[in-house]
């Protein structure tokens, strides 16, 4: 098991962040070897990128694209791709910094035990397969605090302002690919040649070029994964171009209803997108039948940060609550009294029946672990402190709320991918970088 691949699996699609390595020195004895000290190889606004840095990320990437036992790109070409990874990941962590985000040692401890569990080991065991596979356990912490600081940036940028209606859920389940996409499911690659926002007629017809020369050189036996990694400006060029298992729905169009004709291992002919031109690969598919679902009753209390309750008064009141709860007071009471949440707060804090996958990660994971008729202990997400206690879990067949709910879900991460790319352009373009390659 290569425990630094079931690192970046457990959180958000980036691949491990790099660790500033230290300068090295000069001997000071008459005999000294010079040694060539640590250099900036790029500006990112108040920041820097180091060689040691980039070196680090790269010796990574190399690893990993080894193991999936794909050829490696000209690493002057790679090289080029990893530092544009760590110039977009350095833009988001210092707009973290600047609107306050902070991962408290208790919340990445939390993460951390998480991580070791779905490993199947404690944190003893993760703490030695993490030095066996040549990775210190320092170092995983700091590359999982940064992981957590970007996906909480991005939950508030992208995912918060992503609005669908009921009426965009009603069309999607009347439509023909509406009830198509409720019964299969596929995992796809992609490769993007991007397009600037106003490009002329010119950059256009440049980047169609590129993308239809890359489209011949797949349809004579070429690589997807090699050339995604070194061609694509998409955000899992160092994947391979990898996108993980997706509904067509949440595919802009005419993607949805072309990806449906595929067969396995085909791909797409380029096509234009608000981004620039696409070409997608069909790896897989699954689905069809009679759909399952888990279930859990859940209620919680909700504790947030204000301008006058700072995070760690947070945090305390929240396990003082969670010490009366222990105590025997009600925790219907308590909800009612104290929690912040207004959908359920007059219920007592009960979320009723719900589907853990309409959840944020760090609530689902918490009510995961924690038993039938257990409470658990304090923990944060991006909305606050919460205490939950599970009441029950149950499998159900489909009904017509779940079909709701997984079209709303559809819709909302279609509408993300799509947010996701063009903050991501926008930030790039607003922020001062000088690369010094």
């Amino acid at each position: 098991m290569n425990v630094k691949t079931k690192l970046s699996d457990c959180l958000r699609p980036l691949l491990l962040g790099a660790l500033l390595l230290g300068n090295a020195t000069l001997s000071t004895t008459t005999t000294a070897e010079v040694r060539p000290l640590d250099r900036v190889v790029a500006i990112v606004d108040n920041d820097v990128i180091m060689q040691s840095q980039l070196d680090q990320r790269l010796h990574e990437v190399q690893q990993t694209i080894a193991k999936r036992g794909a050829a490696l790109p000209p690493e002057h070409v790679l090289s080029q791709q990893v530092l544009e990874r760590l110039i977009i990941e350095n833009i988001q962590l210092q707009i973290g910094e600047r609107s306050g985000i902070r991962i408290t040692d208790e919340e990445l401890n939390q993460a951390i035990g998480t991580i070791a569990q779905r490993n199947g080991m404690t944190v003893e065991q993760f703490r030695a397969a993490l030095a066996q596979d040549g990775l210190s356990f320092a170092d995983a912490r700091d590359q999982v605090r940064r992981e957590m600081i970007i996906s909480r940036v991005r939950q508030r940028r992208v995912a918060e302002r992503i609005q669908v209606t009921d009426q965009e859920v009603q069309n999607f389940l009347a439509s023909d690919l509406g009830k198509m996409q409720l019964s299969e499911e596929f995992r796809l690659a992609n490769i993007l040649i991007p397009v600037p926002d106003g490009a002329p007629s010119d950059t256009i017809q440049a980047a169609e070029r590129q993308a239809q020369d890359l489209y011949q050189q797949l349809r004579q036996g070429a690589d997807f994964a090699q050339l995604a990694i070194a061609r694509s400006a998409s955000e899992t060029a160092l994947e391979g171009g990898d996108m993980g298992w997706r509904k067509a729905a949440q595919l802009p169009p005419p993607f949805d209803s072309m990806i449906s004709a595929l067969s396995v291992g085909e791909e797409t002919e380029p096509m234009r997108t608000p981004g620039g031109f696409i070409i997608l690969k069909l790896l897989d598919k699954r689905g069809g039948g009679t759909q399952v679902r888990d279930e859990v009753h859940v209620r919680h209390i909700l504790i947030k940060p204000s301008e006058i309750r700072s995070e760690e008064e947070t945090r305390r009141l929240a396990e003082r609550l969670y010490e009366r709860i222990k105590s025997g007071e009600d925790f219907a009471e308590l909800a009612k009294s104290f929690s912040e949440d207004p959908g359920s707060a007059l219920n007592g804090g009960d979320l009723n029946w719900i589907d853990p996958n309409a959840l944020v990660p760090e609530f689902r994971e918490v009510m995961a672990n924690t038993a039938s008729g257990e409470i658990s202990k304090p923990f944060k997400s991006p909305y606050g402190w919460h205490v939950l206690q599970v009441l029950g879990r149950r499998a159900t067949d489909s009904s017509e709320q779940f079909r709701e709910q997984q079209a709303m879900n559809l819709l909302r991460n279609r509408k993300y991918d799509e947010e996701l790319q063009a903050w991501l352009r926008q930030i790039r373009d607003e922020a001062y970088v000088e690369v010094k390659l």
